[in-house]
């Protein structure tokens, strides 16, 4: 199982809409709005790493009002 943080940027005023659209895929774990230089954070669990991928480029890029994302995969060491 691979997990991430998703961080992300979006549009004014559409941080909590984002959130709640990004919150529905399926692979996501949560996700909620918050302040500092990033709108939204999700984290997100997918079986391999092309899944993650696929999971951020084709269903959590493709949100209306989402600007630029940032993936952050969670190591264990």
């Amino acid at each position: 199982m691979v997990q991430a943080y998703i961080l992300i940027q979006t549009e004014v005023g559409k941080a909590a809409t984002v959130a709640e659209t990004v919150g529905a895929i399926p692979g996501v774990v949560t996700a909620e709005d918050v302040t500092g230089p990033y709108d939204c954070i999700a984290r997100v669990e997918a079986a391999t790493v092309d899944e993650l991928g696929k999971l951020v480029i084709a269903r959590i890029q493709d949100v209306p009002g989402i600007t630029r994302t940032l993936t952050c995969t969670v190591v264990h060491v």
